[in-house]
């Protein structure tokens, strides 16, 4: 297994692409690491990197029906020698990836738009607004995300907006709201070495001064983009509104959207 070229080690494991591997890989890179002095001074954090992707549950019954049972969790047991030669048994799982509140910035890479639809499904009702801000900030960093609401029976019209995701690569989610349909549209967006190796350098950061900074810094907005709003309002043009213009996303009652469902003729074009 390598990454970017480089062979897979504890020693660059992170909290990020631990997600790549599963439990096998975890007690192989375990075996290949006690041969290294390196091992016993940075025990702890390998083991910290590692429980952010699994949960490690000690053996400490070591018994035929005792592993039986962990292994019919989902487990995989498997012995370590951690420092002082002391040695162990761990049964390892990876941790699922089955709600929203499971979503996290180093898995979200890791998983594929057909997964994220199947998350969303799970844990949806009230629509993409509906997600806490800090879920969608989440999710647009691995996703290109664009929502619309319509009419149901408008929603898939040929050569709409829904036709061109989907041939585009997109995964949908439908949410049915009354007569009116919100479309949630998801794509793994590319990641690029320069992302990776950035996300990486602050995963290992341990200066809270120098995060305090940047948070400082970044609550600062410069002269020229707060002035940006007004001239946009200035130049829109309301001619210019298309179907991928539309405000894709509102807080409306599914009773409301209905009344206006039954105001609209079947000539007026959205």
């Amino acid at each position: 297994m390598k990454r970017q070229g480089q062979a897979l080690s504890l020693k660059n494991l992170t909290k990020s692409n631990v997600w790549d591997i599963q439990e096998n890989d975890v007690f192989r890179l375990w075996a290949q690491a006690e041969r290294d002095a390196d091992l016993r001074d940075n025990e702890r954090h390998y083991i910290d990197v590692i429980k952010s992707a699994f949960t490690i549950e000690e053996v400490k019954v070591d018994k035929p029906e005792v592993i039986k049972k962990y292994e019919e969790r989902g487990c995989q047991v498997g012995q370590v020698r951690l420092d002082e030669g002391t040695t162990m048994k761990w049964a390892l799982k990876k941790k699922p990836i089955q709600r929203i509140t499971d979503l996290t910035w180093e898995n979200i890479h890791h998983i594929s738009a057909q997964k994220l639809i199947e998350v969303l499904e799970r844990n949806f009702g009230g629509g993409w607004e509906s997600l806490p801000q800090s879920v969608q900030d989440i999710i647009l960093s691995g996703f290109d995300i664009s929502t619309t609401t319509l009419p149901t029976a408008r929603l898939k019209k040929p050569g709409g907006l829904y036709e061109k995701k989907v041939a585009d690569g997109f995964e949908v989610l439908e949410i049915s709201k009354g007569s009116w349909t919100e479309a949630i549209f998801a794509k793994e967006k590319p990641i690029s070495a320069v992302t990776t190796t950035k996300l990486s350098s602050l995963e290992e950061m341990e200066d809270e001064d120098l995060l305090k900074n940047l948070d400082d810094e970044d609550d600062i907005m410069p002269e020229d983009e707060r002035d940006t709003d007004d001239e946009d309002d200035e130049d829109f043009d309301e001619d210019k509104l298309t179907e991928e213009s539309y405000r894709t996303t509102f807080d409306t009652n599914p009773e409301e959207l209905e009344m206006q469902a039954d105001e609209v003729g079947e000539d007026v074009d959205f």
